[in-house]
């Protein structure tokens, strides 16, 4: 029988806030697949680490290219296409073994990782089992001290690399905002923000739910800055209360 490949969440970064279902899986696990970039750690096998099992089989996925090459050129999505291609092949010879493996994920696998890109080569060659987690932007919004949405308001998730006419356009028809994968993108994002009369109501979440977690009014931040990748812009909506 085959084994099982399990997408598991390992929620926002603060090990208290995982599942009880991830948890008993990641402590038992045998085989402990991760995504890194080549040299580095893996921020997931570092957030799973008070976790990890002494004696776990690790199986490291190392990106080919992360911000070398733009996403408008052609060969990225070929070379990360045969990056997850060759990944596959490796979790599905264990699975085939009969042995199962836990993927770590940060955050929840559905949203906006890249477990998803497993997930759809793997589904129907071996079992596969997605465990859910808390998301980043939860627990972005959480540490503002402040509800993310009221009432009717409409919550409206964008990317930060979006051209920042679209980001305007979005922006002005959110009542309640996040915005993601800031990064290099930060002045872009500062810019879209004050075009569509939200920048004063902005807040700048890092490391949520992490070791170094800071939160800053966003007008408050140097617009010429580069964020770290684990940053999220958060705007509250002010809908309907009683």
């Amino acid at each position: 029988m085959s084994g099982t490949i399990y997408g598991l969440g390992l929620g926002p970064g603060d090990p208290d806030l995982m599942s009880v279902k991830a948890h008993r899986l990641l402590t038992g696990a045998r085989h402990v697949a991760f995504f890194r970039k080549k040299g580095r750690p893996g921020q997931a096998r570092t957030l799973a680490d008070p976790l990890m099992p002494q004696d776990a089989i690790e199986v490291p996925m190392e990106y080919p290219v992360t911000t070398e090459i733009p996403l408008s050129d052609p060969r990225y999505n070929e070379i990360l296409s045969a990056f997850y291609a060759e990944s596959v092949a490796q979790l599905v010879e264990i699975a085939e073994r009969g042995e199962d493996v836990v993927v770590l994920c940060e955050g929840d696998p559905f949203f906006y990782g890249s477990f998803m890109h497993l997930y759809t080569r793997l589904k129907d060659r071996v079992p596969v089992e997605v465990i859910p987690a808390i998301t980043g932007m939860s627990a972005a919004w959480t540490a503002t001290g402040l509800p993310i949405t009221w009432g009717d308001d409409v919550l409206t998730v964008v990317m930060g690399t979006l051209p920042e006419a679209e980001l305007v356009r979005q922006m002005l028809n959110a009542d309640a905002l996040v915005v993601m994968k800031i990064g290099r993108n930060f002045a872009k994002i500062v810019s879209a923000l004050a075009q569509a009369g939200k920048l004063e109501r902005a807040w700048l979440v890092e490391y949520a739910a992490m070791p170094g977690q800071t939160v800053q009014r966003l007008s408050d931040v140097a617009a010429d800055q580069a964020a770290p990748y684990f940053s999220i812009v958060i705007v509250h909506g002010q809908g309907r209360r009683p």
